[in-house]
């Protein structure tokens, strides 16, 4: 898919970006494209009153979050923002950034960088033409079900920003159960899959990747995870495997009920390379305890793809498991916060979506369909053609 691609629809609205705090770094890599591609394209439209503001040096806006001494916030936007086509760029999981509250550095939980958001949003005020929020891992997107008496935080959350606040779309990546979405059926809502990106870092990385039945097998740590294998299972021509947790369902702790054991059900995997898929890797114990069972199957190599390298344990288990071979490679996206620790890692590859996300931004701001960029099968298919796989 080139670059600089030719629309036929005037934008929207003048495109603006807000990136909220710890979201910069992703924000300016998005702007770089944006900013690149619209002085390259050609148009004899580019500079009527339809396209005002068509072509800036930035599209992002001058905004601060300030706190008072309480840890009280607020957001302060220093510039025009009537009219424009809002996009709204967050990381509600980026726990490097810290605020001051009594003489104390305090670390943003999720919570906090929610309450940012809606605080941009109210700072917006309504002059902005729509609001699309990018929001890579979705806020509370594990509570997204009731199995008792329990808060169903994701549909509040998303009813909030979309039926209270005026939020037009919602874009998210791998969302744990997208099925949360029917909490507003009248708003826009994308569950994207970075599918794409994920098979061309693994060609990029690993060279002697053999991509066939023979070869490779790709695997889902639990049921719930079986939908985003399929279709790299698919795409991809070979064989997929399953692992399913046996729970104590008498026990209780830290919230969840502990697994007793994980249980393989697939083809006989020895000599081949295993890609484990997973949204998220949260402790990491599950995984390395998935890698372990794979290995003890005959496994040869274990690459992990997930979208979200949340790591909330540290990075030692994943050391002590390349150290003793278990895991080979571990890729994430650059969508959510990625300490410098990990990020030296020699075990680790990042995935970078921002170019990604400009496409997506680019279309959107034509109002023009995504169906294309949802969809990569085809952008995978010519990737393996074009690197002799098929």
């Amino acid at each position: 898919m080139s670059d600089v691609q030719d629309f036929n629809t005037i934008p929207f609205g003048p495109l603006a970006i807000i990136a909220l705090p710890g979201c910069e770094e992703l924000a300016r890599k998005i702007d770089n494209y944006l900013v690149t591609w619209r002085k390259e394209r050609d148009s004899e439209h580019k500079n009527t009153i339809a396209f005002s503001g068509y072509m800036k040096d930035s599209f992002l806006v001058d905004i601060d979050f300030p706190r008072f001494g309480t840890g009280e916030g607020k957001a302060v936007i220093h510039q025009s923002v009537r009219g424009c086509d809002m996009f709204i760029v967050c990381d509600m999981f980026n726990h490097g950034v810290t605020y001051k509250m009594y003489g104390q550095q305090i670390p943003m939980s999720p919570d906090e960088h929610f309450a940012n958001l809606k605080r941009a949003i109210s700072a917006i005020g309504g002059k902005a033409r729509r609001i699309t929020i990018i929001m890579p891992m979705l806020y509370e997107g594990r509570q997204h079900k009731r199995s008792s008496r329990e808060s169903l935080d994701c549909a509040d959350a998303l009813i909030d920003l979309c039926n209270n606040m005026g939020v037009d779309n919602i874009i998210t990546f791998d969302a744990h159960d997208p099925r949360v979405q029917n909490a507003i059926p009248l708003s826009g809502f994308e569950n994207v899959q970075p599918a794409y990106q994920m098979v061309k870092a693994l060609i990029n990385n690993v060279s002697d990747l053999k991509i066939d039945k023979e070869h490779l097998t790709v695997i889902s740590p639990d049921e719930g995870g079986m939908g985003r294998c399929i279709y790299y299972s698919t795409v991809l021509g070979i064989d997929l495997g399953m692992f399913y947790k046996r729970r104590d369902y008498s026990v209780v702790i830290d919230g969840r009920n502990p697994i007793i054991a994980h249980e393989f059900l697939g083809e006989n995997l020895k000599g081949r390379d295993a890609i484990v898929v997973d949204d998220m890797i949260s402790s990491g114990d599950s995984m390395i305890e998935v890698a372990r069972k794979l290995k003890e199957l005959g496994a040869k190599r274990i690459f992990v793809c997930c979208a979200f390298g949340l790591f909330c344990n540290g990075l030692d288990s994943f050391d002590n498991a390349y150290e003793a071979r278990i895991i080979d490679r571990v890729f994430t996206t650059n969508l959510v916060y990625r300490t410098p620790e990990l990020l030296e890692r020699e075990w680790y590859t990042e995935v970078d979506l921002s170019k990604y996300i400009s496409l997506m931004i680019d279309t959107l701001n034509h109002d023009t369909s995504v169906s294309k960029l949802l969809d990569p099968s085809e952008r995978i298919r010519n990737l393996l053609k074009a690197r002799g796989y098929r």
